[in-house]
């Protein structure tokens, strides 16, 4: 060998090591980041002995949030305002947002059919336990439901904590409630649960910090140390939306606290899983069944729906205090706002509907309802803001994308929901990804459209966690 060919070599063996190393650092998994457990989130300054506030703050306070007749009288009055909207392009549905002559309609709904019913409808919210309890000192907000000894018998018993996203809350879960719940309406299922339903900091009837910082790793410690208060050291875990990224944080950070994670919007954003979406791209049929083929591919037709469909995720990431205050006290646009998610996220096929197709997967009474607790806790900016924190460079350092979660995972795909990722994918993150699952009905909010789908998917999962794991029932 010539010293030439020799120091090439030489030179080609450096570069690869260099390379193998870099690609390493890139895709290896990492350890878990230590957070800070007591991190202080109030408005007022933080104790200084904190074991003294955990002491007096750990009471739970059952409530009645109702409204005083003067503030719905107040909606009224602002919904029979002459609409000022710009008429529909012609030929246009949803395409361009939302329809402003269906907006009419829903308008006119909303002030003459639903309102009059408002204390018919909150007493419908109120239908579950109602709680606060004092968290790192913010006022969270939980539904909790408890099963008594007496209606055990014969049932297998588990705690589960329910998790919901943007533009969601607490009201997507109500049908799911039951079916977890309700021993009498469910009487040849052998499973029921204690159920625990909060509602995100800055989201409804919980407080929305006044310090930046606050993620979604930061909420997943916020809700273990809820459950922790409740006396739940171990439960499952179900989400959606931010609640599938909380509730995964929650999976990866404290393992020894979760059952089993269970999600109906799975996701890896490592570089390492984006990189294998893109090779998988290329030989589908290798990656998943040909009948499920048209939940990922073509990755052309999803990246189009992306873009198309992002927009609100990218200016609530940057400036969501400005379209805060575009939406903040007023009702119609707040409506139409939220519910155009509830139409595209459904479905992409229902922007060429008139009405968007929400009355094709949901009644309207629950749409508004979940409106109405939008509008009510003007809560929209301070839900908005966790997009912002999310992506802050300090979230982004955590990576816990590339932080193996080892509890036993679940996947159920439905198949109009926003982006899919295979098992492929996932597996780099899930080490015990024992559950996965797809069906053809079915968009972003699961919970709400196909209650009876995703209760019965859980199950299934649970079922697999109790044979592979061995885990005993309370």
């Amino acid at each position: 060998m010539s010293p030439i060919t020799r120091i090439l070599v030489l030179v080609l063996a450096i570069g690869g090591g260099m390379l193998y190393r870099n690609v390493s650092q890139l895709w290896a998994d990492l350890p878990p980041p230590k957070l800070n457990e007591q991190e202080w989130w109030g408005d007022e300054a933080e104790p200084a002995d904190y074991a003294a506030y955990l002491a007096n703050s750990s009471e739970v306070v059952g409530n009645r949030l109702s409204y005083p007749d003067v503030r719905i009288e107040e909606l009224t009055i602002l919904l029979n305002q002459t609409l000022r909207l710009t008429p529909p392009l012609e030929g246009v549905a949803f395409e361009y947002g939302f329809n402003s002559d269906y907006l009419k309609k829903l308008v006119a709904y909303w002030r003459d059919n639903y309102l009059p019913r408002w204390r018919e409808r909150e007493v419908f919210l109120w239908q579950f336990n109602h709680f606060t309890t004092d968290i790192q000192g913010l006022r969270m907000h939980f539904l909790h439901l408890m099963v008594y000894n007496d209606n055990k018998v014969g049932k297998k018993h588990y705690p589960v904590l329910l998790l919901h996203g943007w533009p969601g809350s607490v009201r997507e879960f109500y049908n799911l409630i039951h079916l977890l719940y309700q021993t009498q309406l469910n009487k040849n299922n052998k499973y029921i649960f204690d159920v625990i339903v909060p509602s995100l900091p800055g989201y409804a009837w919980s407080q929305g910090t006044s310090r930046k910082g606050l993620g979604p790793a930061q909420v997943a410690v916020m809700i273990r140390n809820l459950m922790l208060r409740l006396g739940y050291k171990k439960f499952f875990i179900q989400g959606g939306d931010w609640g599938s990224v909380i509730g995964s944080n929650i999976a990866t950070l404290y393992p020894e606290n979760v059952l089993g994670y269970h999600s109906n919007m799975c996701n890896n954003f490592s570089p390492k899983s984006l990189v294998k979406g893109i090779f998988a791209s290329f030989i589908p049929n290798f990656f998943v069944s040909s009948e499920y083929a048209d939940f990922f591919f073509p990755k052309s037709r999803e990246l189009s729906y992306l873009l198309e469909e992002s927009g609100y995720f990218h200016l609530q990431a940057t400036k969501p205090d400005t379209i805060g205050s575009a939406l903040s006290g007023n009702p119609v646009g707040l409506a139409a706002y939220i519910l155009e998610k509830f139409s595209t996220w459904t479905n992409a096929s229902y922007r060429s509907l008139p009405d968007g197709g929400l009355k094709r997967s949901y009644k309207l009474d629950a749409l508004l309802d979940n409106v109405m607790i939008y509008y009510l806790t003007n809560s929209i900016t301070t839900s908005q803001r966790l997009y912002a924190e999310a992506y802050s460079s300090a979230q982004r350092d955590l990576r816990l994308e590339r932080v193996p979660t080892t509890v036993p995972t679940g996947c159920a795909r439905f198949k109009s929901d926003i982006m899919h990722f295979l098992d492929y994918q996932l597996q780099d993150k899930y080490k015990n990804l024992i559950h996965s699952s797809y069906h053809k009905q079915g968009g972003h909010f699961a919970a709400l459209e196909v209650p009876k789908v995703l209760h019965s998917d859980f199950i299934e999962f649970v079922q697999k966690v109790e044979r592979k794991f061995n885990i005993k029932p309370l």
